[in-house]
């Protein structure tokens, strides 16, 4: 971290305790809350083992605890902030019954009966181990499945707590004892002494009711006061578009290039390389929506979608992968969607692949992708290289917290940057509320999209002020996850918007390579995130599973990780930066639902559940073909196989026990928690109003001028990382729409 300052937002904390939480639990939550954080996280004796006790960072990591302040009050912050209201609701019923004698009895049971005064124990009165015992039996449990969700819930916010909060230096009290640390990126020559966006962009939480209205201006922009609503400013401009990522990055360009005034409207923060710190917790709250912790309605699936200028773009793993030829036969002929079909789907694919300055060569290969190349080489496996949307030579594992070395081509240095070159105008900190959409005498059946109503999202209540944006032409681009309940609460009926969403699924599984021995170089954080790949072959035609790496760090780690004892989850985690991170995704076939902001839901078909399970052994064999010491899943027992002299009998005895369990809200005994950070088609394309809640355009059925221009068109899932394809479609809609309104023009 010397060398260079981050931004404010992403920079490290404070592990002192604050002077006020707003949380709204009493004292007595707390300290039920701490006594569960203690129980996950306890301080261990190390009973003289020299391996600890002669290592100052090991012994202090084994004897801290959760417990210790800030985390518990901390852990419910987090837990309130970002957690379903409802889920929160139960965790603080439940934290209110442990702070009583007989709560404690009614959902502990006889663990806390006494022979001795008072004969009832309140939970935090209990003994470690007893406590211990309870979150096992709450963790395992198929009767009350509503204390597992509970579990859930304390395991995930404590985790990443535990493992995310830094101090004023940076640093947090467990990495050294488990190998990590940020990497030092002096500030490279690369590195603008402008920022990219400067001349386009306006920053609204640094703005006031005066400065922003002279800012519009300044951009060239016709800015009025709204007659009725003087907390309104009107303004005026050809293209409205909402969101900045692969979709409305591209589309900013391509419309601002065709000589059209075109604003962005993007609900996060801008940063740039020289922002950016590395660090997890701090980048995840500003750059993801809902800080990172954005669960599925059921807690299945966390859900990682990018929120910040450059959108999904700025954050993604930079696989840079074309869409396949079956996938494009399939929306050409099956889905009668003329736009994959031809060549101007291809040339939008080219025109994409330049303009990223995407490679196909990896110099260096970091630790994970070793372990893949080497399993699949063991294993007669074919490897697939990937290529980036960086350079060559780009060794960075932190990518998901922001290029720090300014090397990743996402929309926000590459797309925007031509938009506001030729002169588009991007409003962070701005939230789309709805389109406008008004009857039009010339329309039979639909309305006409006049533009967008927007919020100034801003910490100081004199600069909350309403944008009131006419535009030409209006292009949702927020996401498969955030479109949906725009065009919803714009007024839109159409029975596909919010529905068929796909979401990539992913189970984990991890391998340990004790350094000793290996010859596999680096650890776990460290080199370019995905650079090889596997295709699972299932006796399919086309392939629908990937093998491939993940670039997680601490805390993200430990929140998937399974927790079965104290001792176990701070041994396991001691072993992180050895501990080789594959994943299994595959293209699905079932589908879920969001028409509310927030409220997702979703249901894994058995065809998925079956590839899942495939690929979840493929990458089990791969690693310990590469020479794992040990192997496991993220199923909530803490499913392992030791590797050390054992042959290949019971490796398949071990991988015929490996399925891909429900999720903590099932009714089975064991559970997955799913990972999801590809959503797509929940506003597809479709031949008519109904297979589609877009046309073969983008284009609303039930508003003229209005396009969706995101991963949500998809009509179905791609089965790769879909960055390419995205912006492929957004390049082809936009010039798309660029051809509308110069026939409107003409009209």
């Amino acid at each position: 971290m010397e060398g260079r300052k981050s931004h404010p937002l992403l920079s490290g904390g404070s592990l002192k305790e604050k002077p006020k939480y707003m949380h709204g639990f009493s004292s007595s939550q707390i300290q039920s809350l701490a006594a569960v954080c203690e129980a996950l996280v306890p301080s261990l004796p190390t009973n003289g083992v020299d391996q600890i006790s002669d290592d100052n960072a090991l012994y202090s990591y084994y004897m801290s605890s959760a417990s210790q302040t800030p985390f518990p009050n901390e852990t419910a912050e987090l837990m309130v902030k970002r957690g379903i209201p409802k889920a929160v609701l139960v965790v603080s019923l439940v934290l209110k019954f442990l702070s009583t004698r007989i709560g404690t009895l009614l959902l502990c049971g006889s663990t806390c009966l006494d022979w001795k005064w008072p004969f009832i124990h309140k939970f935090s009165e209990l003994s470690i181990n007893q406590r211990e015992s309870i979150l096992q039996k709450w963790s395992r449990g198929t009767l009350v499945l509503p204390l597992r969700t509970v579990f859930f819930m304390l395991k995930v916010t404590c985790f990443y707590t535990f493992f995310s909060l830094t101090d004023e230096k940076s640093q947090n009290p467990a990495w050294e004892a488990i190998g990590y640390h940020i990497e030092k990126v002096e500030n490279s020559a690369q590195l603008e002494k402008e920022r990219p966006l400067e001349k386009g962009v306006i920053e609204t939480e640094k703005e006031n009711e005066l400065t922003l209205r002279e800012s519009l201006v300044q951009k060239g922009l016709k800015v009025a006061e709204n007659p009725k609503d003087h907390s309104t400013l009107n303004i005026e401009c050809d293209v409205v578009i909402v969101g900045s990522g692969c979709g409305g990055g591209v589309a900013a360009a391509v419309l601002a290039k065709a000589g059209l005034k075109v604003v962005v409207l993007e609900k996060g923060h801008y940063f740039t390389a020289e922002d950016y710190s590395g660090l997890e917790g701090p980048s995840m709250n500003e750059m993801y929506a809902s800080g990172g912790i954005f669960s599925t309605l059921d807690g299945k699936f966390i859900l990682l979608a990018g929120s910040t200028v450059g959108g999904g773009s700025a954050v993604n793993w930079s696989a840079s992968i074309k869409t396949p030829d079956h996938v494009l036969q399939e929306w050409s002929a099956e889905k009668k969607i003329s736009m994959f079909g031809g060549d101007e789907y291809q040339s939008a694919m080219d025109e994409v692949w330049g303009r990223i300055g995407v490679t196909e060569n990896c110099v260096e290969e970091g630790f994970q992708n070793q372990v893949v190349r080497k399993g699949c080489e063991n294993l007669g496996l074919k490897v697939e290289g990937v290529a980036r949307n960086s350079t060559e030579n780009h060794y960075c594992g932190s990518c998901s917290y922001g290029c720090r070395r300014g090397e990743k081509k996402g929309t926000d240095s590459t797309w925007l940057v031509d938009a506001v070159n030729d002169g588009a105008v991007i409003l962070t900190g701005c939230k789309a509320e709805k389109f406008l959409l008004v009857k039009d005498k010339n329309l039979e059946q639909r309305k006409r999209c006049k533009g967008v109503i927007a919020t100034v999202e801003s910490e100081s209540e004199s600069t909350r002020m309403k944008l009131h944006i006419e535009a030409k032409a209006s292009v949702a681009a927020c996401g498969a996850l955030f479109t949906p309940p725009l065009l919803v609460s714009s007024g839109l009926k159409n029975k596909n918007i919010g529905k068929n969403l796909h979401l990539h699924p992913v189970l984990f599984a991890w391998g340990y390579f004790p350094e000793s021995g290996s010859q596999l170089r680096g650890k776990n954080f460290e080199g370019g995130i995905i650079t090889s790949m596997n295709k699972v072959i299932t006796g399919e035609p086309n392939f629908r599973t990937i093998v491939q790496t993940a670039g997680f760090g601490p805390a993200s780690y430990a929140v998937f990780l399974p927790w079965v004892a104290g001792k176990d989850m701070k041994d396991r985690m001691s072993k992180y930066s050895r501990t080789a991170l594959l994943f299994t995704l595959v293209r699905d076939v079932g589908s879920g639902e969001v028409r509310e902001e927030g409220r997702v839901s979703y249901k894994l078909n058995k065809f998925d559940e079956e590839n899942l399970k495939a690929g979840l052994r493929q990458c089990l064999r791969i690693m310990i073909a590469a020479g794992a010491a040990e192997v496991g899943t993220f199923q909530n027992n803490g499913q392992r196989l030791e590797c050390e002299g054992v042959g290949g009998e019971d490796v398949e005895k071990f991988l015929e026990k490996v399925m891909a369990a429900g999720g903590p809200s099932s009714g089975g005994q064991y559970w997955n928690t799913y990972a999801s950070a590809h959503q797509m088609s929940s506003c597809r394309m479709g031949a008519d109003e109904r297979d589609g809640a877009v046309d073969g355009n983008g284009e609303s059925w039930e508003g003229k001028g209005l396009f969706v221009c995101d991963g949500s068109v998809l009509p179905t899932a791609v089965g790769v990382n879909p960055m390419i394809t995205i912006e492929s479609t957004a390049y082809c809609i936009s010039k798309r729409i660029a051809d509308y309104l110069d026939k409107e023009k003409q009209t």
